[in-house]
């Protein structure tokens, strides 16, 4: 049996490059094979039959690259909705739009068993809450792409501090990454609450109202995503401070914790994971039992892509339990959208956040 895929938005992330990422020259040229595609084209049982979007031009260059028959073309998500049959549906669309999408798949003719939606998981904590209640109510499964969750390494370093308790109770984590906020802090802030298995209970957020993206990715949509960081006191009491306000040519992406056992530093730019386990009041440097070297975007990204559609199919065929749920996605954003207020209203706010603070939307690409 071979599964049958639709992907709605046919930009960078769904299988045309990401800039940044790729080669510049590549970008809408050429696929991509860290992307919704790829995955699907490099994992058995499972077929990608459809494309939609709204740029007609976008449309026809994705459907040549990744050999999608003319007839499956379709201008606009509502087309393809209606006259296909389909076992999964990636949302590649950009993160305003993830709300409208996957609720309109969740509805539709089409009829998915999974939705397979981009990170973030919506502009706004109440569309997101939006879409899961859909989901459930349809029995829509909802699988969030925070890519580090389908690498091995990362798995084999939550069982490390779950069940071997490789940092104890943790008291501080500090992370660094690239601007802007929601599209490239929920990367850090969705490995955070995943390791530490933590909600945040309160946040307080400052803005530099800057952003790389409006005119690298010359968009015609007002975006009010911006580079900023703040602090998070986590509900076991973790103390969390986040720092994405580094322009992309001088970021690593790091996170240091410091625990009862130990502390861990990870930088997935450079390739650097290490790990001390505090003895006798000192800490001694020690390798990380059972992980082969550091995460790495060229590998472990590049991976994650398969690793994510095999998961999708595992899914669909019911031996395997969701590992980003959409209540997973949530997390991450809710301490995102919590410092754009705390900014703007001055002061530390609660989560989960009060209403109507939960409408709050923060666009972005």
């Amino acid at each position: 049996m071979s599964y049958r895929a639709g992907i709605i938005g046919t930009g960078g992330i769904a299988g045309m490059g990401i800039l940044g990422m790729h080669d510049e020259s590549q970008i809408g040229e050429e696929k991509i094979e860290a992307s919704h595609a790829g995955g699907y084209a490099s994992t058995d049982g499972i077929e990608l039959v459809a494309v939609a979007d709204v740029d007609a031009e976008s449309l026809d260059t994705f459907g040549t690259a990744w050999k999608i028959p003319p007839e499956r073309r379709y201008v606009g998500h509502e087309a393809m909705l209606e006259s296909e049959s389909l076992d999964v549906i990636s949302i590649c669309s950009p993160s305003y739009l993830h709300h409208k999408h996957t609720i309109d798949a969740a509805r539709s003719a089409a009829d998915p068993d999974v939705i397979w939606c981009e990170k973030p998981i919506a502009s706004s904590v109440h569309s997101a809450e939006r879409m899961i209640a859909v989901c459930d109510a349809t029995d829509t499964e909802l699988c969030v792409n925070h890519s580090f969750r389908f690498t091995k390494k990362l798995q084999q370093l939550y069982e490390l501090i779950h069940t071997e308790s490789l940092l104890g109770p943790v008291d501080s984590v500090s992370t660094q990454y690239r601007m802007e906020l929601l599209r490239n802090a929920t990367h850090v802030l969705d490995t955070l609450v995943y390791l530490l298995d933590v909600r945040a209970s309160s946040v307080s957020g400052h803005l530099i109202n800057e952003n790389e993206a409006v005119d690298s990715l010359d968009v015609d949509v007002a975006l009010s995503d911006s580079a900023g960081g703040g602090y998070v006191v986590m509900d076991d009491g973790t103390f969390v401070t986040v720092d994405c306000t580094i322009p992309r040519e001088h970021s690593s992406m790091t996170l240091q914790f410091v625990g009862a056992n130990g502390k861990l530093y990870l930088n997935n730019d450079d390739g650097e994971w290490r790990y001390w386990s505090l003895e006798d009041g000192e800490h001694v440097e020690r390798e990380l039992p059972g992980i082969d070297g550091s995460w790495t975007w060229q590998d472990d990204y590049t991976a994650s892509f398969t690793t994510a559609t095999q998961h999708i199919v595992g899914l669909l065929d019911g031996t395997e339990t969701n590992r980003s749920p959409g209540r997973a996605a949530v997390r991450s954003l809710e301490i995102l959208v919590g410092f754009y207020l705390s900014h703007h209203l001055g002061a530390t706010v609660d989560v989960p956040l009060a209403e109507p603070l939960g409408h709050t939307t923060v666009t972005s690409w």
